[in-house]
């Protein structure tokens, strides 16, 4: 007898019908740029298609997203005043803090999740503060993102996502938010964060580049996936309620493991470097770019991911593409 898998490929009906794979829209997440002033929407050189939102300008790019059917965001803060302690991160009358409260008052059924970190608010860019020998200083360093968390949360975000690698800042956050009656508000944590390439369009976007050395004694070595677990267990243990891999596409075998081992959701971020190559290589007529989005985005639900963070989410709705 001849086994035929092609039978159950003839046509497009039986191949959706036998489909094992589907992208649920509600698991998108889209990120976002918010900076100060009044009517700016920049776009960003290296991201085509990407914009830098004033408060007001976001809000009219909300309308449109929202009709589409997205659900969700990640929003990321773009200060103009920066300084050694990243004091406009915790600052009521911050960027994120500020268009928190404008995006809920205008949308309040949209889920904003807040990235929780200091790098794009501290003069050398680095996630925490630097000590005189250059070591970024890691339990000083808890206190700020647990204050920049707390000030998310009162103006009003739906989650917080602390992004900056640091040990134990998961347990911190938690603590905080607890201590001042935000016992339900969740953490997305980037838990197995490496130290990647892939990043650099991202900061570009955000000015967030370090301004000496780089930020491997933090984020995770691109080299181990072990290390990469367990990091992905002690934020279990301090509490987290999503666990993150991040990026997507280069590392899937390690949003396979965690799916497997974790007990709460886990979401991927296609990161900037991700969507970059793929705009560059369509623009270039190199790749029919609907289906690769596509697929890569197949690619990170078939590997486990539960949410789906990716600057392709507003296209890939507005095109259809998860049909």
């Amino acid at each position: 007898m001849i086994i035929r898998p092609r039978r159950l490929r003839k046509n497009v009906t039986i191949r959706n019908m036998v489909a094992e794979t589907a992208v649920n829209p509600d698991a998108l997440v889209y990120p976002m740029f918010v900076v100060e002033g009044e009517n700016v929407k920049e776009e960003i050189p290296s991201m085509p298609g990407q914009y830098r939102f004033s408060i007001d300008a976001i809000l009219t790019e909300l309308e449109e997203c929202v009709k589409l059917g997205i659900k969700s965001i990640l929003l990321f803060g773009i200060p103009s005043f920066k300084d050694e302690l990243a004091s406009s991160a915790y600052d009521d009358d911050g960027i994120v803090q500020r268009a928190v409260r404008s995006i809920k008052a205008h949308f309040p059924d949209l889920y904003v999740i807040t990235d929780v970190c200091l790098c794009e608010y501290m003069s050398h860019g680095h996630c925490g503060i630097v000590k005189e020998d250059g070591d970024v200083d890691n339990d000083p360093t808890l206190e700020l993102l647990a204050k920049t968390a707390l000030s998310h949360a009162e103006a009003g975000a739906d989650m917080v996502a602390p992004s900056d690698m640091m040990d134990g800042r998961v347990a911190a956050i938690r603590e905080k938010l607890d201590e001042n009656g935000f016992t339900n508000l969740p953490i997305m944590a980037y838990s197995a964060k490496f130290a990647s390439a892939y990043y650099g369009p991202f900061r570009d976007a955000a000015d967030s580049a370090p301004h000496f050395g780089d930020r491997k004694s933090y984020q995770m070595d691109v080299r181990n996936g072990r290390e990469a677990l367990h990091e992905v267990e002690l934020d279990l243990e301090e509490g987290a309620d999503i666990v993150m891999v991040k990026p997507g596409l280069a590392f899937l075998d390690i949003l396979r493991e965690t799916a497997e081992m974790s007990n709460v959701p886990v979401a991927v971020y296609n990161v900037s470097g991700e969507y970059s190559m793929v705009k560059a290589a369509a623009q270039n007529g190199w790749i029919n770019e609907d289906a690769i989005i596509r697929e890569n985005l197949i690619a990170f639900k078939r590997a486990g991911a539960d949410i789906i963070i990716t600057y392709h989410a507003k296209e890939a709705l507005e095109k259809g593409l998860l049909k």
